[in-house]
């Protein structure tokens, strides 16, 4: 393609490339600290009812105090009545039948040895309001769905630095107003706006850090290194979260540095290709140019020619190369494609739904493990380390295995073990702790990898005229596999596995789902519906093709393959 080779000629990989890198990886590395942040800011604590007297006021010692007053083990429910007779020795209750007890009418004490103030503490989300816990999550999460396709239009229509730039002050500022929300109405609304700006950063940041400023041969290298970028943040929050125990200084810790990062977006360049679309044929010329200054090419820059027809609505040509490139694209805009095309041809409505199972289990399945470390009974903290960690070998692993074996191999592996993982954590007693988080991990591991190959795997089934389009479907099924994965953690409360069997049950199902994709290992990308309609033509008719140029012995017959 004529515009790879202008990066090329412009510097390559240069310092222009590296620098934008390593500052768009900066903001990644906070990414997962407001993914996963409620496994801190909402923990759960021991609690109880809160007593009507204090101990000094009665005279009685606090644990005394707290028999009479409380059931054993009872978390959301206290005796009606102070119930003297549990002090004797050989005490028996009044009539032979158990005390009447009530709902925790002035509250409840919490344990804050480990999280002096969290979300929960701070509004009592416990007991009948538990579910508004799962709830929270779940808005977050619909914020990150509707970011990704309110910010994805924009960047279309405004360009990705700018809405890029916006992202970041909009995560700063709704990141920096949960943490002094007065209510929790006003917290879940600032975070479903922090969720909608996370969506713009994650897409801009790909746009400009590994598509569209990249040449073709270090995408691969650059898209992986943001994935460990993230995985990094997973340490990261560890570590803030075990140095700052209350939630409003952890949420605002974590969403000041989006104001540097807002500060030095101005000096990121826009993208050249989203220039040209749009017809700002100067300032795409003067882009170029910079960025050839930058990689040491200034000379190469300065003989860019730029040619403005007409009334500039034919954008701009560089060199001969530029101008077949600049046809392909804007032939491309004038195509119209719509959803349709992602159902409306047999193979591609194949792929499709096969890729809606794969996107929405492996999302579901792997938030419902990731904000659900304290059940797990192990430190919190050095789970969420454990967590981190396990991603980098399971990307290693997926990225051999899809490399040398097959994208439609790791997709369905990975998500069949990671399902059993879980399903296989159901049948674990609790006391026996490591084997159960050794298994959570084993499976958060795979669906790690499915995440990393189903990314890849997802932009080589379709073709280019739908490829967009069929990125924005995959997204929606993994926003909402994440919105409903704490939604049906709430089912535990009716019967406490179910949750497990579900999260299990969905990768499994889509692990084997996954074997009727096709593999695109060593093809060439698809350009149109029908080059992926024609890979599933019978082996007959492509042995037949194949042996036209063998038949034809006239010298203006054909002599290669078609």
């Amino acid at each position: 393609m004529a515009f790879a080779s202008l990066l090329e000629h412009v510097g390559g990989m240069g310092r222009f490339q590296v620098a934008s890198v390593l500052l768009l990886a900066l903001p990644v590395l906070m990414m997962a600290s407001h993914n996963l942040l409620q496994n801190f800011t909402a923990a759960t604590s021991d609690h109880r009812c809160r007593l009507r007297w204090e101990a000094n006021a009665t005279g009685l010692d606090p644990q005394d105090l707290l028999r009479v007053s409380v059931p054993h083990s009872e978390q959301c429910r206290r005796f009606v009545t102070p119930q003297w007779w549990l002090l004797e020795a050989n005490g028996s209750a009044p009539n032979s039948s158990w005390p009447e007890t009530e709902p925790c009418r002035d509250g409840w004490t919490y344990d804050r040895s480990v999280f002096t103030s969290t979300i929960i503490t701070e509004w009592d989300l416990v007991c009948s309001s538990r579910g508004l816990k799962q709830l929270a999550q779940s808005l977050y999460m619909a914020g990150v769905l509707v970011g990704g396709i309110v910010f994805g239009g924009l960047s279309d229509r405004f360009g990705r630095r700018s809405l890029l730039t916006w992202c970041y002050l909009q995560m700063g500022t709704m990141g920096t107003c949960s943490s002094f929300a007065p209510t929790f109405t006003v917290y879940c609304i600032f975070r479903f706006l922090t969720g909608m700006a996370f969506s713009g950063i994650v897409l801009n940041s790909v746009s400009l850090s590994a598509l569209e400023w990249m040449p073709t041969r270090t995408r691969a290298l650059v898209g992986t290194f943001m994935g460990y970028c993230y995985t990094t943040g997973q340490f990261l929050l560890a570590g803030i979260a075990y140095a700052i125990p209350d939630w409003r200084w952890l949420q605002l810790t974590v969403s000041l540095p989006f104001f540097c990062f807002f500060l030095y977006s101005w000096w990121l360049t826009e993208s050249a290709r989203w220039l040209v679309m749009v017809g700002k044929s100067h300032q795409a010329l003067k882009e170029l140019q910079k960025v050839a200054r930058m990689n040491g090419k200034k000379e190469e820059g300065d003989k860019l020619d730029i040619e403005v027809k007409g009334s500039g609505r034919v954008p701009w040509v560089v060199s001969g190369a530029l101008r077949s490139y600049m046809q392909k694209e804007m032939a491309s805009s004038r195509s119209h494609h719509t959803v349709v095309d992602l159902v409306r041809t047999p193979v591609v409505r194949r792929i499709s739904c096969c890729l809606c199972f794969v996107w929405f289990s492996t999302s579901f399945a792997y938030y419902g493990l990731a904000m659900d470390l304290q059940n797990f009974d192990f430190n919190i903290y050095v789970i969420q380390l454990v967590f981190g960690a396990v991603d980098i070998p399971a990307k290693l692993v997926s990225i051999f295995t899809i490399t040398f074996v097959g994208r439609r191999f790791t997709q369905s592996v990975a998500l069949i073990l990671a399902g059993l993982a879980i399903l296989a954590n159901i049948l674990v007693p609790r006391d026996l702790r490591t084997l159960r988080t050794a298994l959570a991990v084993f499976g958060k591991g795979c669906l790690a990898a499915s995440f990393n190959c189903v990314f890849l795997y997802t932009g080589e089934l379709y073709p280019t005229v739908i490829r967009q389009t069929g990125m924005g479907l995959a997204n929606t099924m993994a926003r909402l596999g994440s919105i409903t994965a704490p939604l049906v953690k709430m089912a535990g409360d009716v019967f406490p596995t179910l949750p497990f069997i579900i999260y299990g049950a969905a990768p499994v199902v889509s692990g084997l789902v996954a074997v009727f994709l096709p593999e695109t290992r060593d093809t060439a990308l698809p350009e149109t519906v029908e080059d992926v309609e024609g890979r599933t033509q019978p082996q007959k008719d492509e042995a037949k093709h194949l042996q036209v140029p063998l038949q034809s012995t006239q010298p203006s017959g054909t002599t290669g393959p078609c």
